[in-house]
């Protein structure tokens, strides 16, 4: 009986924080406020870290915001345009960057073909005008994180879908 007995304990007891419904930290969330240990770390540019561990920071600023709402001339977690949301992630990490998707599309060195993208690399596509009226952040292999008007929200799609393979008209290496 006394060996039952501790076995109900221990499940009662092993079930508790599974029950509580609490999301663990750290999970980003667009809404949320950062917590203070990201407040207060300098940002990745300042340490004098380059190449792929900031690239690596973009991309996880930039993934961090999935979700986070569309807002014409948005440029925080309340609310994004695509423009808005490129300076917001590169900002971030330290790396300052031009407001409009024109400035961006002058920003860094260009790239030559798509299949030489890498991550936290900019791309450009012809939306609403022609020329470049939408950017986005690669994150890797075929994908890159943006902010469209579309659905409302920040998300990652894929640059071999027909819509955007057809719009793509560059990319920029800021890093």
């Amino acid at each position: 009986m006394s060996r039952f007995s501790f076995v109900i304990g221990l499940t009662i007891l092993s079930s508790a924080c599974a029950s509580t419904g609490a999301t663990p930290r750290p999970f980003p969330t667009p809404h949320a406020p950062a917590p203070p240990a990201a407040r207060t770390a300098p940002p990745a540019a300042a340490t004098g870290t380059t190449g792929a561990a900031l690239a690596y920071g973009v991309t996880g600023t930039a993934l961090g915001l999935r979700g986070a709402p569309y807002r014409n001339g948005g440029s925080d977690p309340s609310g994004f345009d695509c423009s808005g949301f490129v300076q917001y992630v590169f900002g971030q990490n330290g790396v300052s960057v031009p407001r409009t998707v024109t400035d961006q599309f002058r920003a860094g060195r260009w790239i030559d073909a798509p299949q030489q993208l890498e991550p936290g690399d900019l791309v450009f596509f012809t939306t609403v005008t022609s020329g470049a009226s939408h950017v986005g952040i690669a994150i890797g292999g075929d994908e890159f994180v943006h902010a469209p008007s579309g659905t409302g929200e920040v998300r990652v799609e894929r640059l071999s879908a027909s819509y955007w393979s057809t719009r793509f008209v560059g990319a920029r290496r800021v890093l």
